[in-house]
Parts: C-alpha cells; sequence; structure tokens
C-alpha cells in the first residue's frame, strides 16, 4: 500500500482508506473509502454511532491499525514512520495512570523512555502540569485525583514530548456534564494556547460543536464520512455560545449527518 503524500499536503491526509478486520466470523469492514484532510492547527472531532469507525481512524492515524487499501499520511510520510518520529500524544477514553507513580512521574514516563535527561524531564513536568491547571498536583497520586483530574494528567502526559498533533479519543465520555463542560473550556484554552493539531473523537452533537474548527460525521459501519462541515464560529467561544443561532444550526446540520448515515447503512 502507497503510503506517503509530498511534504508540502495537510498534516494529516487520508485517501479512499478502507479498513477490514478479519475474524473469526469472516472479514468486517470497519472503514469505506475515508478520504480526509487536516490541516495545521485545526481541531478536527469526529463524531458518529458507536461501531462506526471513529477510534478504528484514529488508530490507524497513530499506525495502532494498518488500513487494507489507500493512502494515509501524517506529517508527510507514513503512519509508521510518523509514530517513530513521535509526531503525536495520544489520549485515550481512559486516564490510564499507574497508580503507584505520583501525578509527575506519570507524565514524565514518556520522557524517561525517550532518554531525557532528569532535569529536562522535571522542567517539561512543571510545564506541562501548568498547562493543563495541575500545578502543586505533581506529588499527589492518582487516587488523590478526581476522575477530571486524572484526565487533565492524561493529557499533560500526552503534551509531554511537546508533538504537534493531539489525538484525543473520546477523553470526557465517562465524567458528568458539570466537568465535561469544563474540561471542554481547558482544552479550548490548551488549543489556542499550544497551536497544536487536535483530532478529537465523541459522541456528543454539543461537545463536537463547541470544541471544533471541522466536525467529521461518519455513517454506521462500515464507517464512511457522510458530511465535512467547516464551523463558522469565532476561535475564542465561551460556553454561552451553545445558546446561538449559528450554533444550533450547526448541531442541527450534524444531526442531519447522523440520520442520513443510518438511513443509507
Amino acid at each position: 500500500m502507497k503510503d506517503t503524500i509530498g511534504l508540502s499536503g495537510p498534516i494529516i491526509e487520508a485517501r479512499g482508506v478502507n479498513l477490514v478486520f478479519e475474524t473469526s466470523d469472516g472479514p468486517v469492514q470497519a472503514l469505506k473509502d475515508v478520504s480526509l484532510s487536516v490541516s495545521k492547527g485545526e481541531f478536527v472531532s469526529f463524531i458518529g454511532p458507536s461501531g462506526c469507525g471513529k477510534t478504528t481512524f484514529l488508530r490507524a492515524i497513530a499506525a495502532l491499525e494498518t488500513p487494507t487499501s489507500g493512502v494515509l499520511a501524517v506529517n508527510g510520510m507514513g503512519a509508521e514512520e510518523a509514530r517513530k518520529s513521535r509526531a503525536y500524544g495520544y489520549v485515550f477514553q481512559a486516564a490510564g495512570l499507574y497508580p503507584w507513580r505520583t501525578i509527575a512521574g506519570n507524565v514524565s514516563l514518556p520522557l524517561e523512555i525517550m532518554g531525557f535527561s532528569k532535569a529536562e524531564q522535571a522542567a517539561r513536568v512543571e510545564r506541562v502540569l501548568e498547562l493543563v491547571e495541575l500545578k502543586g498536583f505533581g506529588r499527589k497520586f492518582p487516587w488523590q485525583l478526581s476522575g477530571g483530574m486524572q484526565q487533565r494528567a492524561s493529557i499533560a502526559r500526552a503534551l509531554a514530548f511537546d508533538a504537534d498533533i493531539l489525538l484525543m479519543d473520546e477523553p470526557f465520555g465517562a465524567l458528568d456534564e458539570i466537568v465535561r463542560d469544563r474540561l471542554n473550556e481547558e482544552v479550548l484554552r490548551l488549543w489556542n494556547r499550544t497551536g497544536k493539531t487536535i483530532c478529537f473523537v465523541t459522541h456528543s452533537i454539543p461537545e463536537a460543536v463547541y470544541l471544533s474548527t471541522k466536525i467529521v460525521v461518519m455513517s454506521p459501519r462500515p464507517g464512511r464520512i457522510t458530511d465535512v462541515i467547516d464551523s463558522p464560529l469565532p476561535r475564542e467561544r465561551p460556553l454561552d455560545i451553545r445558546d446561538s443561532r449559528e450554533f444550533i444550526e450547526i448541531a442541527h446540520r450534524v444531526r442531519e449527518g447522523l440520520r442520513a448515515g443510518h438511513a443509507d447503512a
């Protein structure tokens, strides 16, 4: 499979990506003819029903799954090469913190693996903990923090080695609405301050509309893109923007895209 695109292209580009899993019950097509371009600095949300391939596509970007056919490039190189060059940080659905390590110890883990000096590790950990508003919590253990704070520590760990791309797989799905709203605001601030390119998987229409510069609507399996919505909302977004006419109109288009995907499935 050809897996490179010119260096002048988008930071992430997929062309005609298909991915089929071989199972004991026969082949299962998770992605079908997925084509998408993501430019540097965009905040792109993927939304669709369970099993539509959102996470599979994110994992393919991270070289955790391998497309059966098509072209997928990250930073102008194949996904596997991009993984080896540490092009991205990955935030999973669960925080995945080691309970026997402090928060600082968890955040510094990838830096230890990558061979950073102790002094550089300490400087980076301090910087990213402040970035996610966990300054002063480095010596705490995961069990001493709330679920929302643990997720922020997980984001800090993904940011520690300063990759250009942040891949986030429904990181706030298990949190209550109040905490989720707070973290949505913090992620937007983080995105504005760092200029990272963020790919974000969610099941929530309001979350997708609130966070994104681009919303990718996907159909039930086999996962296809049914709509790509470029958001007209301003970069600075208070929570009450969700009551605006523009926000409601975008949410309506997302909902219609989800319904169309079900009708075509």
